[in-house]
């Protein structure tokens, strides 16, 4: 089959000569160049190929489809001949194929079942600005390949955006050839002022103005397929009102869409019926639809946000960049001149970014963190164009361990080889693993299609978490989040609507497309996994809803969820969760005690639950017991004034049990009291006068004598409470066990031998006076030590006591008979020389019969009034 001549062939040559000179290229093509249907052919026959196969990736089914079959008329045959294609669950090749056309992710898996890539000799990268998470990935792994086994496999990374330097550089600086494109001049129009009309508004006003003024079919981009929904809905009443619908065909194009409808969509109208595609950003590259002129351009993509704050993946509607908008663009201008009509002012398109960011900056990163195990490397050892987050690795291997597929020490485990083997998100593959253990590989498989496809209950939709970048699960906060009552509608079909409070409406074609896709699931699984059910386990030991709930919860361990008292839910990994409030007060899901969140919104504090499962506490218990654990909780209880020990059997931040500890270790107990202390302060102690004063004296020689004496000041002793306290604490739990010590002992167990005999020299608890009394000294100020003693039985003493091996003086407070001061000092002999007298007066004449001598230095110090007779 002739074809015509395409602005690639003048650049083949150059192409063909930089392949043979080195092992990689980059190969920069402007729109309509047709580098994906020409390359690939040129580049059969060439010698370093040696008759080997060549690969060439494609982002999307229907772009590695319609490739596929491009070439191979243009040989002259049918697809699976010389040109095949392998696409998820679609293969269509054979022994004599040498061209595959494949999407992202079936090439990660053949590099992991054959890493040398045998037979292979060309691995073409299409398209591969659009940056998706399994490109880098299979980029990076081809250069593994290459560099470690196969250095005459050859690389080719092509695309019409892409920023060429940085990919030649990894490519270890690869030559880069650049062509120009084939296209015609395409008129673009803005909107003259920025509106706030809903998008299916605007969409059908232009679609309609746009039908009368130009000819030609059309192709309108939507973020999604909700918002194709409703403009196909309500473009179709327009043209039905209008008496056009037999002259217009109206034709969805989105991921989730059947091989059959897609192709449908991109094939050449008939009969004059003039098409209008409305599409996803599917068809921005690769795919040439013939008959368009006219592009309708929203200005907005819907793209996978994923939160490493959250752990949650959702679908956030933003606008598009520049080169998306000028590949949009490109559409009408392939195959004669255009128009594109863009929704957006000038003045916000010179806001728009230049690119897109790679998908692996946003995306969750469980399926690259599992193939990376599978491939037994680290991320940081392989090369990167960009690589992933660091934070975002750390948790999809988090998830991973939670699932089986990661050991704790982040090794590939034989479950985890099983999961990387399916090619679907960890998460499914896992879920669908334990079903087939259990007899209920048919309910898991039924329940990965729906969990992969949008609401099968038709409402208002909003973005939801998304499932692969090819086509999302989109949920919206309906008025019933019930996982198990969507899963009844599509088991019960039309029996579900005569049911009690069975009264949504169904999406059949949602539906229909669930089921197609479970069995699919299904046969590769039972095809590629050999597994074993449990003996254990029979089908009638739980309800079908429990075992859906089951199920669900093993594809989402991180989002199972306790209910709290105020009815918020607190998930395993710690985050909040809630209903919103009108399904908290309408239905008996939101008053689970245990539920599974499958999908959440992360917009606040705490997700909002979209769709969730009730669970029970025994399924928990028994389906999720190995990684349950036991966690003794022993603490200080401030209102109890004891240490409260309890047993929880917790998963994760869940607690399912709380009961009391029948045997809490008995060093536990111990910091748990001291904990106690610490948080009461030392006045919990049982303090005497003798223990205050024992303290005080060791204040005392720690002052004077810091060197030789442990510290006793409040904060140090709180500080070293095990040390000092812990020993005669051991066994005890409560304030009243404390009653129990004598603080006297204890303190006097912090000195040995020889220190007890100091204190008592250097810092005695009293001193005897000339009267004979022993009085005992205050030593709360270590800095003044004092004794209180009457004036009278001091009489005879000359000089002030001196302690702390004579470096201090006591003060000592001088009484009257009435224990009243009367005077302080520090210098005895100077009181006795001129103070006492003037004192003497004073007291001698407030206590006449008490003695009162002229000379205190030669008197008789008494206790009494006067002296004895018998003492002069």
């Amino acid at each position: 089959m002739k074809e015509n001549h395409l602005p690639i062939d003048e650049v083949l040559p150059k192409l063909k000569s930089a392949l043979s000179s080195h092992t990689g290229a980059v190969l920069v093509a402007e729109p309509g160049a047709g580098k994906t249907t020409r390359v690939p052919l040129a580049l059969l026959d060439e010698p370093w190929l040696q008759g080997q196969r060549i690969l060439m990736l494609e982002p999307r089914r229907i772009a590695a489809r319609s490739a596929a079959r491009y070439m191979a008329r243009s040989l002259g045959e049918q697809a699976g001949e010389t040109i095949g294609y392998r696409v998820r669950l679609d293969t269509c090749i054979s022994e004599k194929t040498r061209i595959e056309v494949i999407t992202e992710g079936i090439l990660t898996r053949m590099l992991q079942e054959d890493p040398s890539l045998e037979g292979v000799g060309l691995v073409i990268f299409d398209e591969f600005h659009e940056r998706h998470l399994h490109a880098d990935l299979g980029l990076t792994l081809v250069i593994e390949s290459q560099t470690v086994l196969r250095e005459d496999l050859r690389i080719l990374v092509m695309s019409a955006t892409i920023e060429a330097e940085p990919v030649a550089a990894m490519l270890n600086e690869a030559p880069v050839v650049a062509s120009k494109g084939r296209s015609y001049p395409v008129k673009t129009i803005h909107a003259e002022r920025r509106e706030d009309a809903p998008l299916e508004q605007r969409v059908v006003r232009t679609i309609m103005a746009a039908l009368h003024r130009e000819e030609g079919d059309m192709m309108v981009f939507l973020p999604g397929e909700g918002e194709i929904r409703r403009v196909q809905a309500r473009l179709e009443q327009e043209l039905a009102r209008l008496a056009m619908v037999e002259r217009v065909n109206v034709a969805p194009l989105y991921g989730q869409l059947s091989a059959a409808v897609q192709d449908a969509a991109i094939a050449p109208s008939q009969n004059g019926i003039r098409k209008i595609v409305l599409a996803t950003a599917i068809a921005e590259t690769s795919l040439t639809v013939e008959g368009v002129r006219i592009v309708i351009d929203s200005g907005l993509m819907r793209v996978p946000c994923f939160s490493p704050r959250t752990g949650l993946t959702r679908l956030e509607t933003l606008p598009v960049s520049r080169a998306s908008a000028d590949q949009r663009r490109g559409r009408a201008g392939r195959l004669g001149p255009g128009i594109c009509y863009r929704l957006w002012t000038l003045d916000e398109e010179r806001q728009l970014s230049a690119h897109h960011m790679p998908e692996i900056l946003a995306a969750d990163l469980a399926p690259l963190a599992l193939e990376l195990a599978a491939w037994g490397a680290e991320a940081a050892d392989l090369r990167w164009l960009t690589p992933p987050p660091a934070a975002a690795l750390r948790q999809a291997e988090e998830l991973l361990v939670q699932l089986g597929a990661l050991s704790e020490a982040r090794a590939l485990t034989p479950h985890g080889r099983i999961l990387a083997k399916s090619g679907l998100h960890p998460r499914f593959a896992h879920m669908i693993t334990k079903g087939m253990e259990l007899g209920l590989e048919e309910d898991a498989c039924m329940l990965a299609a729906l969990l992969g496809e949008r609401d099968i209950i038709r409402h208002s939709s909003s973005p939801g978490v998304l499932s692969e970048h090819e086509g999302a699960g989109q949920w919206a906060a309906a008025p019933n989040p019930d996982l198990c009552f969507r899963m009844e509608l599509l088991a019960d079909e039309g029996r579900s609507q005569s049911r009690p409070h069975r009264h949504a409406e169904v999406d059949e074609s949602v539906r229909r497309r669930i089921r197609e896709q479970a069995k699919q699931y299904q046969h590769a699984f039972c095809v590629q996994v050999d597994h074993k059910r449990s003996l254990a386990f029979k089908n009638g030991d739980m309800s079908k809803e429990d075992a859906w709930s089951l199920l669900a919860a093993f594809a989402y361990p991180d989002r199972i969820a306790e209910r709290r008292p105020d009815g918020r839910y607190l998930l395993r990994n710690g985050r909040g969760a809630a209903f919103t409030q009108a399904v908290a007060s309408g239905t008996m899901l939101a008053q689970s005690p245990y539920i599974v969140a499958v999908q959440l919104d992360d917009a606040g504090a705490d997700g909002r639950i979209l769709l969730a499962a009730s669970l029970s506490k025994a399924m928990l218990e028994r389906h999720f017991a190995v990684e349950l654990t036991r966690e003794a909780h022993i603490a200080w209880d401030r209102t109890t004034q004891s240490v409260r020990t309890r047993e929880r059997i917790r998963l994760g931040a869940l607690t399912l049990k709380d009961i009391p500890h029948s045997a809490p270790d008995a060093d536990e107990v111990l910091h748990a009291l001291l904990d106690g202390i610490a948080q009461e302060g030392l006045n919990i102690l049982p303090w005497t006068k003798q223990a205050r004063q024992c303290q005080a004296r060791l204040q005392f020689m720690h002052r004077h004598l810091p060197e030789e004496w442990p510290t006793a000041g409040e904060e140090e002793l709180l500080a070293t409470l095990e040390e000092w306290l812990g020993p005669y604490v051991y066994g005890m739990r409560s304030r009243d066990d404390l009653g129990k010590l004598n603080l006297v002992a204890v303190f006097e167990s912090m000195l040995s031998w020889e220190q007890r005999q100091q204190l008592d020299q250097e810092a005695p608890t009293h001193i005897t006076v000339p009267s004979g009394s022993r009085i005992a000294v205050d030593y709360s100020d270590p800095e003044r030590p004092l004794l209180a003693v009457r004036l009278q039985e001091v009489f005879g003493l000359h000089n002030m006591p001196r302690i702390a091996r004579g470096r201090v003086s006591l003060t000592m407070h001088l009484l009257s008979p009435a224990q009243r001061p009367v005077q302080v000092t520090q210098d005895l002999a100077s009181f006795w020389a001129s103070t006492y007298f003037d004192v003497k007066k004073d007291l001698k004449g407030r206590y006449p019969k008490h003695y009162w001598p002229d000379n205190p230095l030669e008197a008789v110090a008494t206790r009494r009034t006067r002296p004895s007779a018998n003492k002069g």
